[in-house]
């Protein structure tokens, strides 16, 4: 598998990690990922979906501490971003269309590598525009995720001076005007990574840095700043999670967890989102930011208890 994943010294590919591609809806190419678990008893499968600008290597050493605690992991690149098929001919501009398409991308993970490859229980961890994608999918997941834990969700920018309406209604003018494609913050990836004292992301040097360099050494993995039409698409999926119908559809108990000292996502709209919500819970990670599982161990062991204590809820471990 050495030629499907990529490693750092710093980051190894887990033990007897599989994998391959699938193909979307639309016959897009889609890397995934399988783990088993190292330990027993068996407690489970954890479908790990990252966020906005991630892969499957960035979550190399969460997949380890899962294994160790007896959970197998499967994941997946999303579409534009990773390993998998990029959208654009510049493949580093984050793009889609819809956050619909990840949703269905999720689905087609869940129908041909999931469920036929894959022992339940099943249950989701997932990280901020990979958690909004969570959300979007929890109706169709009621009979298939047990529980979901989800950091930082990202349902609004930090900050922001506007409101998730008015980026929607104003990309949604930019793209009618063919401006989709545009970078609507950042730009490019530059070739070395932001330094640790101006990162909003994590308080730890040396993920911060492992991160880093796994980008730095494969660029082809990484991804430069949003797209207006990317921005507009999530503005959009917020919007509609946040409805009230929407919310009192939703079935599968959630725990979600915000860091204390975030600085990508609007902590405040996730805590109004979890008030009105009787399926969810809320857990704040005092002094963290933003990339709970790539933060200091003071933070991030935090969240490893926090999973383990809401995920088997009343399930006996499966031998």
């Amino acid at each position: 598998m050495t030629d499907l994943f990529h490693e750092i010294p710093d980051n190894p590919v887990p033990e007897g990690a599989t994998g391959g591609n699938f193909a979307a809806h639309d016959g897009k190419r889609l890397r995934y990922a399988l783990f088993r678990a190292k330990s027993r008893p068996f407690k489970g499968t954890v479908v790990l979906l990252p966020g906005r600008n991630e892969c499957i290597e960035k979550y190399f050493e969460t997949i380890s501490d899962l294994g160790a605690r007896g959970y197998a992991v499967a994941t997946f690149d999303w579409r534009g971003q990773g390993a998998s098929q990029r959208l654009l001919r510049d493949g580093h501009r984050g793009y889609v269309k819809s956050f619909d398409h990840y949703v269905r991308d999720l689905e087609e993970f869940f129908q041909h590598i999931v469920l036929p490859d894959c022992r339940g229980p099943f249950f989701m961890l997932a990280h901020s525009s990979g958690a909004l994608i969570a959300m979007l999918s929890a109706p169709s997941m009621v009979n298939r995720v047990q529980r979901m834990v989800l950091l930082t969700p990202f349902l609004s920018v930090a900050g922001a001076p506007l409101s998730m309406k008015w980026i929607k209604r104003i990309g949604t003018a930019l793209c009618w005007m063919g401006l989709g494609r545009l970078y609507a913050a950042w730009g490019p990836r530059p070739r070395e990574g932001t330094p640790f004292a101006l990162n909003k992301l994590t308080s730890d040097e040396r993920r911060h840095r492992r991160n880093t360099l796994i980008y730095e050494t494969f660029p082809e993995l990484s991804v430069g700043g949003p797209t207006v039409a990317w921005l507009r698409a999530a503005a959009k999926a917020s919007e509609k999670v946040r409805d009230p119908a929407f919310i009192a559809a939703l079935k599968v108990p959630m725990l979600i967890v915000t860091a204390g000292a975030d600085e990508v996502v609007s902590t405040r709209d996730v805590e109004d989102f979890v008030a009105r919500t009787r399926a969810a819970s809320l857990l704040t990670i005092d002094g963290a930011r933003h990339e709970l599982l790539q933060e200091a161990d003071i933070y991030r062991e935090q969240v490893l208890a926090a999973f383990e204590a809401f995920v088997p809820g009343t399930l006996a471990p499966v031998e």
